[in-house]
């Protein structure tokens, strides 16, 4: 065969998109009037306060407990904004990075619930993958402005 479906970079971007679309299922999928209104965060308060580490509790008394309701919207609209910019490929490398961050803030926090841990793995590693396999190089808005 002296031809291959995709380039490497194609495939890539298909694992970028990908990562998108679960981070865009992520913010669908939620309940926004009862996460507005703090059920979100205190569900995760309640996780952090029996939580075998000083540090994530602490930490989330410091960081969120103080400030439920921007905190709320800070988790929907950063789903929200990481699935469209890894699906349109803009500003990827930030997207990865944050969604880097993001997954292994939940992997902390939940690191008793194993039935999370899974998908928060998986989509750690896509972003790895994605951000040093520069997988804004096809079929993003980065690539066709020039940027990266």
């Amino acid at each position: 065969m002296d031809t291959i479906w995709l380039t490497g970079a194609e495939w890539l971007a298909v694992l970028r998109i990908g990562l998108g679309l679960w981070w865009l299922e992520s913010w669908r999928h939620k309940d926004k009037k009862s996460w507005f209104e703090g059920a979100g965060i205190a569900w995760a308060a309640g996780v952090a306060a029996k939580h075998r580490w000083g540090a994530v509790r602490s930490g989330f008394d410091v960081v969120v407990k103080p400030r439920p309701k921007t905190m709320a919207y800070v988790v929907v609209y950063a789903e929200l904004a990481l699935g469209l910019g890894l699906i349109l490929g803009f500003l990827t490398p930030i997207a990865l990075i944050g969604g880097l961050l993001l997954n292994i803030l939940y992997l902390v926090l939940m690191i008793h619930d194993w039935a999370e841990q899974g998908q928060n793995s998986m989509m750690a590693l896509i972003s790895v993958v994605g951000l040093f396999g520069m997988a804004w190089q096809s079929w993003s808005v980065d690539s066709a402005l020039g940027l990266f």
